[in-house]
């Protein structure tokens, strides 16, 4: 049984991957996104980080999220 753990770099990636290739029509879905990550997350989990993911990607678009200050970062 996989556990509530932190997403890693690598899994966040395979996420982002399978969402491109099994679309919301797909049969299954969700368990073919988790199998995509490599059985490290349950389609619980699965699906909580994508609906994390959709609330995230609403509030960029709504302009809530402040953008970086680029000139500031400038001399690191």
């Amino acid at each position: 049984m996989a556990t509530s753990s932190p997403w890693t770099a690598k899994e966040n990636k395979r996420f982002e991957k399978a969402l491109a290739v099994y679309d919301k029509d797909t049969p299954d879905r969700w368990q073919k996104v988790a199998n995509a990550i490599g059985g490290s997350k349950s389609v619980e989990e699965v699906k909580k980080h994508y609906e994390i993911l959709v609330q995230d990607v609403m509030c960029i678009e709504s302009d809530q999220v402040p953008l970086p200050n680029y000139k500031s970062l400038k001399g690191l």
